[in-house]
């Protein structure tokens, strides 16, 4: 997906690139985005297109999109290749509206989906994309619902009032420590994917009293020398292996983890919960298969486990952990509060440096100190500490070749391993010097 506020035409040979953060459950397409938040002048526009619906002064007036091209979108090709399928050259149908919002992403949904609830959105006939002042130019256009689909070289013209929309840009005044922080997270780069490893505490997208949030921040910080910004959207990985810290030892030291899962709502009728349903026929339940081994046991009653799931169901490796092995993963309050009841911190040992209990001021008011089992409320000690990507850069090239056949089975693959979160890291130091 595109997002573009200008109106000048795309560069052909540009392509989505991707975006993975490996600290958390999170691997993304990055594609080109601007990090703008848009404030509409609701009250002029509205009685503008008011106006033209009702055939006012300003209908003949059209601001010209580009023409339509179908982009190869990365994010599908990765997908596929991931499910063992043969990736196609082109992604899903692109609707009329998806490509007004490509197209001018500073335009809040509201007003675009009212341009098109209004019938004020055109399809060019002649594909000229020249102005359409006179009267013969008008019968050459035709209105166009939000559900067609583009076709190559399809132009759209919106009402030129869509110019009286204002746009309030944040910009973020990063210090040199902050952008030399955000440039430390990143892990991998390459013409079509960019890994970053995203802390914890940090938010993956931002929205109301959110200030800094990774997407905005990867959208100014990774750009780069591409002509847009970058730009988060989820997608598949080959492979995750996981390390989590629970409360007790699983009486095997690997396994297979077989645990359908289903939602439920708890007894205030609001909150809810996973939890692994055995021998019913619930038409809500999905399939969930992990595997674990044990890396490292401690005598305080802690373990070390490599975890690797097959399926991607929500909260998948909290509930296996707490409920299908019945070791809870430290600092999960929600599946594991009963294991929490009475917690104690672990003795900080001698043999570490006094100034590792020292807070130390992180970048973005991230709060990255404590949080480990020397704490009185412990971080959650999971974390995606290796993903196996598809190298979908060298798709993409395989694609927009002149070659008829493409061969993807022998397609190099990406791995991409994450350093620990700095609160595991301080548990692993601090279990590994107790006696």
């Amino acid at each position: 997906m595109f997002g573009r506020v200008g109106l000048g035409r795309r560069r052909p040979s540009s392509r989505p690139r991707v975006l993975a953060t490996t600290l958390e459950l999170l691997v993304a397409a990055l594609q080109r985005n601007s990090c703008t938040t848009t404030v509409a002048a609701s009250s002029s526009y509205s009685s503008a297109l008011e106006e033209e619906a009702g055939g006012g002064q300003q209908k003949g007036r059209w601001l010209t999109l580009p023409p339509f091209a179908p982009p190869v979108d990365a994010s599908s090709v990765g997908k596929a290749i991931a499910r063992g399928r043969r990736p196609a050259g082109d992604g899903e149908p692109t609707t009329a509206l998806k490509w007004v919002r490509r197209c001018c992403s500073h335009l809040p949904m509201s007003l675009v989906q009212k341009l098109f609830r209004l019938r004020q959105v055109r399809r060019d006939l002649t594909k000229n994309g020249s102005n359409m002042d006179s009267h013969s130019a008008q019968q050459q256009l035709r209105r166009v619902s939000a559900k067609d689909v583009m076709m190559p070289g399809d132009v759209i013209l919106l009402p030129v009032t869509v110019q009286n929309v204002a746009t309030k840009k944040y910009d973020y005044s990063e210090s040199e420590k902050e952008i030399s922080f955000i440039h430390s997270l990143e892990l991998y780069k390459d013409s079509a994917i960019i890994a970053v490893n995203k802390p914890p505490g940090m938010p993956v997208q931002g929205g109301v009293g959110i200030k800094y949030s990774m997407d905005a921040l990867a959208a100014k910080s990774f750009k780069y020398d591409f002509p847009e910004s970058p730009r988060l959207t989820t997608r598949r990985t080959l492979q995750r292996k996981y390390l989590a810290l629970v409360i007790g030892t699983p009486k095997h030291s690997k396994g297979l983890i077989s645990a359908p899962l289903a939602k439920i709502v708890l007894e205030d009728g609001k909150s809810e919960r996973i939890t692994i349903v055995m021998g019913t026929k619930s038409t809500s339940s999905h399939h969930a298969l992990t595997e674990y081994r044990v890396i490292r046991s401690s005598a305080h009653g802690f373990t070390w486990l490599e975890l690797c799931p097959l399926t991607g169901r929500k909260h998948q490796l909290r509930v296996h952990c707490a409920e299908a092995l019945g070791t809870p993963i430290v600092g999960d309050y929600k599946y594991g509060w009963y294991a929490h009841r009475k917690w104690e911190p672990m003795p900080w040992p001698e043999s570490m440096s006094e100034d590792e209990k020292l807070p130390k001021k992180r970048p973005f008011g991230l709060d990255l100190d404590g949080g480990s089992i020397a704490e009185k409320q412990p971080y959650l000690h999971l974390h995606c500490k290796q993903m196996i990507l598809p190298n979908i850069s060298a798709a993409l090239c395989q694609l927009q070749s002149s070659a008829v056949d493409h061969d993807f089975s022998k397609l190099e693959k990406i791995n991409l391993v994450a350093p620990l979160p700095l609160h595991m890291q301080e548990s692993w130091d601090i279990l590994s010097c107790l006696p």
